[in-house]
């Protein structure tokens, strides 16, 4: 979670010509699947890809993030016009939030300037929460913050992959599909119910 501490300003509006008295705010973010989903319900675009989003679209983010009740809306536009804030944001947005590292192959081990390999297939929150039942991570975890959750996800990937054998081409669904034809033979084979 982050915790950011924004002053008591005074702001002026040029439409209404009024000046505006904004209170100091502790607001507490959270990007997590759950604001992801919230964005992408309202956007109705992938969130988690590479092009540029408008100031109003991060700005929409960053209050769905929110989980600070009854926040005056004044703070919002504080925040979007300090290059500080949002620094901040964007900095807790892109950290890994997590102690695991990731490499590609033996030649990027040890190598701090490689690079690793980007893969092109943009994720939404439907698919991560599909990822989620796959795997039998509880739904609590949505609510973690999104790169750990995504760690999370791969690290279980990983280990299913290497249990089943690195070569193996049979899906998590399809090892299932197999366990319970099998059982049910068992249980045909022996008359039985359980």
């Amino acid at each position: 979670m982050l915790k950011l501490e924004i002053k008591a300003t005074e702001t002026f509006n040029n439409k209404t010509q009024e000046f505006t008295n904004i209170k100091a705010t502790t607001l507490e973010l959270e990007h997590s699947l759950v604001s992801l989903a919230k964005w992408e319900a309202k956007y109705q675009k992938p969130f988690l890809n590479d092009n540029n989003k408008t100031a109003e679209e991060m700005l929409d983010y960053i209050k769905l993030m929110t989980i600070t009740q009854n926040v005056d809306p004044n703070v919002y536009v504080i925040i979007s016009k300090n290059k500080e804030y949002m620094e901040k944001i964007n900095n807790y947005i892109t950290s890994p939030q997590t102690a695991t590292k990731f490499y590609q192959n033996e030649k990027t081990e040890g190598n701090a300037d490689a690079k690793p390999k980007k893969d092109n297939k943009i994720m939404t929150s439907e698919e991560i929460y599909y990822l989620m039942l796959s795997f039998q991570i509880p739904f609590e975890c949505q609510k973690w913050h999104l790169n750990r959750l995504l760690t999370l996800i791969k690290i279980c990937n990983i280990k299913e992959r290497q249990q089943n054998g690195k070569g193996s081409k049979m899906s998590r669904r399809d090892i299932l599909a197999q366990n319970n034809a099998l059982n049910a033979a068992r249980r045909k084979s022996m008359k039985s119910r359980g």
